[in-house]
């Protein structure tokens, strides 16, 4: 197994260097050199935009695999796990941040949620493949710009931070492969999109379809009738996928045993735990860890 326990998560200052202590983004050069060391796989609390411009190696998201093939850009949403596997010259930029850095100065404060790459409605995370030399000089010198400002603590440096993250998110929505798709889907997808970051956010409440959708200030028929007609799936199958996707999370990624695992889900009965699982997958908590495992 990779981690006793719970898969960790961490926030920004866990990034941070002393100086950095208590900020609200970092954005700095990412190799094999870096100043700080973390358990994979891991969770986040906040944003994360990966540019790779060299090296190669696995990007594990979920429970999905991407090759890393520069130059690349990686997006990762609060929640989600994530184990990197890299090459020992892999090159390229990071920038972390808080929703609250980006969103201080939006009038649209559901900007991040609206763009393609965060809490995805297909559950993937695969990353833009760069095939454009122009593009990957712009991103190179957008991130090149950030880090040689990051230490500059006066408020006009900070928005021009601020402006720079703001370019990156809409020069990359731009070049989202199924833009035109999602622009077609409105204020549903937004909806779809709000209900994804919640569950997300209380999967270990067990919170009902009507619980939910008072959440979200919209009756639990409009919320299922819009998730149908934009997934083709149902509120409820929408909530059971989330669980079962943090199941296997702990399953693969944690030394909790299947015991413990019902118990920090809520399941009071570990029979039922096993039978839905089972019933979700096809197959019971311990097999599903064996088979990853291999």
């Amino acid at each position: 197994m990779n981690n006793k326990g719970k898969i960790p998560v961490y926030s920004l200052h866990n990034f941070s260097i002393p100086e950095r202590q208590g900020r609200q983004y970092q954005v700095e050069v990412f190799d094999a050199n870096r100043h700080f060391q973390v358990e994979y796989p891991h969770r986040h609390d906040f944003f994360e935009v990966l540019f790779l411009y060299k090296g190669s190696g696995v990007h594990v998201i979920d429970n999905n695999r991407y090759p890393i093939k520069p130059p690349c850009v990686f997006f990762l949403s609060p929640g989600q796990a994530h184990k990197l596997e890299i090459s020992s010259d892999i090159e390229g930029f990071i920038y972390i941040f808080t929703p609250e850095f980006y969103l201080i100065n939006k009038n649209n404060q559901n900007r991040l949620i609206e763009l393609p790459f965060f809490y995805t409605i297909e559950q993937d995370n695969p990353p833009i493949l760069l095939s454009d030399n122009d593009d990957v000089s712009f991103f190179y010198r957008l991130f090149k710009k950030g880090v040689t400002i990051a230490d500059k603590q006066d408020h006009v440096s900070i928005e021009l931070l601020r402006s720079i993250l703001d370019t990156i998110l809409t020069f990359c929505d731009s070049i989202y492969p199924n833009r035109e798709v999602l622009n077609n889907r409105g204020k549903g997808h937004l909806l779809v999109k709000q209900f994804y970051q919640l569950v997300e956010q209380n999967i270990r409440n067990n919170y009902s379809v009507a619980q939910y959708a008072g959440l979200l200030a919209v009756t639990p028929n409009h919320l299922t009738q819009t998730i149908k007609l934009l997934t083709n799936r149902t509120s409820t199958e929408i909530i059971k996928s989330k669980q079962i996707l943090e199941i296997k999370r702990l399953l693969v990624h944690s030394n909790l045993s299947v015991t413990e695992i019902a118990h920090y889900m809520n399941y009071i009965d570990q029979s039922y735990f096993t039978k839905f699982f089972k019933r979700e997958t096809g197959v019971t908590p311990l097999v599903y860890r064996g088979q990853s495992m291999k």
